[in-house]
């Protein structure tokens, strides 16, 4: 058994469109979940496949009231994306945010999900606008009672670590402002390398062992929203032009993201990260006992055939064989 709460990504149940939020809330209230995180593109979809097509404020409304039947909490709406820093004018990015946080209140959503900035060629790096931005949504989200669950992507422009976004969840100092750590963001920006054969790169080992002390040695407990687990699919071959996932304008780590996270430990579906590494330094080492939520974009799910029943199934195996490992193993 998993033993902190476990949540799941509605990305994480499904991919096809036949794939419906009420197909992967009832998946997710079958097995040991208790918490649900939804994509607000899968609630926006939802919403127009109804007839007659309702509002995703309405469909916010009635996927809570589904979720509350179920016995699962909404953890998140996510990804609100782009906003620190960006080129546009605060107003009107906040008022792109009271939108989302009006859904996120209908939903009872706990968080909203931020990942750090990537629009390299529309946006600053100057930190003190980028705190003075994110102060300014903190202080917004705070009138919807919903926190701000700040993640550091791995393709960030200006923050793609966890030491990072720490730094910003200290400058922001809000209550409602803290972090989100997403296992492949850590493990695709200092260990793997989707461009080169090895999928490794150089001195990954020392360098994920180095980040992973940092981080048990000076990250508070109380800055920690929630964490999200999952493994990367090693690229054979290694991504470049005329592979399948390339495109040229994205960040190798970004494809990688979108395409080829398994379950944590799912080897024989060519898993390879450190994730259980990872897990061992989070929740034990560090004592981290909050929501452990899993977050999965398989490329496989775009299967309509791979329901969110048989899904879930995955996501319950690959829990139940990391607490193996995190008892039986000692790093």
């Amino acid at each position: 058994m998993f033993y902190n709460p476990l949540a799941i990504t509605t990305s994480s149940l499904g991919l096809h469109p036949s794939h419906s939020l009420p197909d992967k809330i009832r998946a997710a209230a079958s097995a040991s979940i208790s918490a649900i995180e939804i994509v607000y593109q899968e609630l926006e979809d939802y919403a127009l496949s109804q007839t007659p097509p309702v509002s995703v404020h309405d469909a916010a409304r009635t996927i809570s009231h589904l979720c509350l039947s179920a016995n699962l909490s909404v953890l998140s709406l996510s990804p609100f994306k782009n906003f620190e820093g960006h080129s546009s004018p605060l107003e009107e990015r906040l008022d792109r945010a009271r939108n989302w946080l009006e859904i996120a209140a209908c939903l009872k959503a706990k968080y909203l999900q931020v990942p750090s900035q990537f629009d390299t060629g529309n946006s600053s790096g100057d930190w003190t606008r980028m705190v003075g931005d994110l102060q300014a949504l903190s202080n917004l989200a705070a009138l919807y009672s919903v926190g701000i669950a700040y993640e550091a992507v791995a393709w960030g422009t200006y923050i793609d670590t966890w030491e990072e976004s720490l730094r910003m969840v200290q400058d922001v100092n809000r209550e409602n402002f803290g972090l989100c750590l997403d296992s492949f963001h850590v493990a695709a920006r200092v260990w793997g390398d989707n461009t080169v054969e090895s999928g490794i790169r150089e001195d990954a080992d020392l360098a994920l062992r180095k980040s992973l002390d940092r981080f048990v040695e000076t990250c508070a407990l109380d800055k920690i929203f929630y964490v999200q687990l999952s493994d990367g699919e090693k690229f054979v071959p290694s991504l470049g032009p005329g592979h399948c996932f390339y495109q040229e304008e994205f960040p190798p780590a970004l494809s990688w993201s979108r395409n080829m996270r398994p379950f944590p430990l799912e080897e024989e579906l060519g898993a390879y990260f450190p994730v259980a590494v990872i897990a061992h330094a989070w929740l034990n080492r560090k004592g981290w006992k909050g929501v452990v939520s899993i977050e999965i974009f398989d490329w496989r799910m775009r299967d309509e055939s791979r329901r969110p029943s048989d899904n879930v199934k995955r996501a319950v195996e690959s829990m139940r064989k990391l607490t193996f490992v995190l008892e039986s193993t000692t790093y």
